[in-house]
């Protein structure tokens, strides 16, 4: 079975342990539950739309019930380090969230999903407790992870705005010192100028070394331009646009999915997916789109067969001009695309996740909130 990353696994797919299917059957009530524990008894929490405090969840319970499958336990365990990686970012992009809320509300998700499964008269055995509770312990530590890593870009791109934006008044402080300078009536005054200008140079000086201490290309703000449309029919648009030779099979809802996005944006993150899933696919393959909601996000899935992403490249793809190893030989391609997705769902609100085996191919999804227009304007990392 493919990676699943949308937290839209069916409980009735055939080969799934009689505890995953347990599991994904009350799926939507942990998520519920656990929502109501943490408005609850995280302060923090509570002013966060559903859509930002649900984030990842929904496909995270999916994936902690496939490892009670064994043959899904591998693909689910390198799912959850993407998941976890994405949680953790985003709480640090759009929460006023610390490292002790991100852990605290782990720690309660682990409490109300064995009291879930519990009261539906499912709980689960020593071993497959232990199992799931180990895995939400790495999660706790890959997110806190992120989350640190995403908080330290963050100050980084605010000091480098700040020394940035030092430079126009200090140029003008500069300009205005040397003119009192030459016109200077006394040597007193002159020598006042000539000690701002010192000050000023040393000023300069200084910002020049933080900003070259800090790589500051692409990481401006992405300006949207959110308006209501249908987003299956922007999923027909991108597969009828591209040139593929009818590779392009698309899995989308039987009525409109309306929301308010940037339609530009998002289509253009959405072609650069379905191009590289092309470029690099299996060419007898087709290369599959899905488009869906859950808990007010929605969820945009590309899918091709062929060599997989190695792990150590998941992360490296998404920073601008880096491209995974195998593609480096390759036509043109993972240079800029990639970080352009990610920064078009960041300004959303709402992430992009990749999972890649041999077995199952590649799968990136692009995760948001149904309605962008409160989180239009997010700081974003790419």
């Amino acid at each position: 079975m493919a990676s699943n990353l949308t937290g839209t696994t069916d409980p009735g797919q055939p080969g799934l342990a009689p505890a995953t299917r347990a599991l994904l059957d009350c799926r939507d009530e942990v998520v519920r539950a656990w929502m109501d524990t943490v408005r609850a008894e995280l302060s923090k929490a509570v002013p966060l739309h559903i859509s930002i405090l649900g984030n990842t969840l929904p496909a995270i319970v999916d994936t902690l019930a496939l490892l009670l499958t064994e043959s899904e336990r591998e693909h689910a365990i390198c799912d959850l380090l993407s998941l976890a990686t994405e949680h953790g970012g985003e709480r640090a992009r759009l929460t006023p969230y610390d490292i002790t809320t991100l852990i605290h509300e782990m720690q309660l998700f682990k409490r109300v999903l064995f009291a879930r499964m519990e009261q539906a008269g499912t709980p689960l055995d020593l071993q497959q407790r232990a199992l799931i509770a180990s895995s939400i312990d790495n999660m706790m530590r890959d997110s806190a992870n992120a989350f640190s890593a995403v908080q330290a870009a963050l100050r980084e791109q605010f000091v480098a705005a700040i020394t940035h934006d030092l430079r126009t008044p200090l140029s003008n402080a500069r300009m205005a010192a040397e003119l009192i300078e030459r016109i200077a009536g006394s040597d007193d005054v002159r020598q006042l100028a000539q000690t701002i200008l010192r000050s000023a140079a040393r000023i300069d000086t200084m910002t020049r070394e933080l900003l070259d201490r800090i790589v500051f290309g692409g990481c401006g703000k992405l300006a949207l331009r959110i308006s209501e449309f249908d987003l299956a029919e922007l999923a027909r648009e991108v597969a009828g646009a591209i040139a593929s030779g009818g590779r392009v099979q698309l899995e989308l809802p039987p009525q409109p999915l309306l929301g308010h996005w940037c339609r530009d944006s998002l289509r253009r993150a959405v072609e650069n997916l379905v191009g590289n899933a092309i470029k690099y696919g299996r060419p007898d393959a087709p290369v599959q789109v899905s488009v869906g909601v859950l808990f007010e996000r929605v969820k945009i899935a590309v899918h091709n067969e062929g060599e997989p992403i190695a792990p150590e490249d998941c992360e490296s793809i998404f920073q601008l001009y880096r491209r995974a190893a195998h593609a480096k030989d390759a036509a043109q391609g993972w240079g800029v695309g990639l970080p352009f997705a990610r920064k078009v769902a960041e300004a959303h609100g709402g992430s992009i996740v990749v999972a890649s085996n041999q077995q199952d191919g590649t799968t990136f999804v692009i995760d948001i909130p149904r309605d962008a227009r409160p989180h239009q304007g997010a700081p974003t990392v790419a």
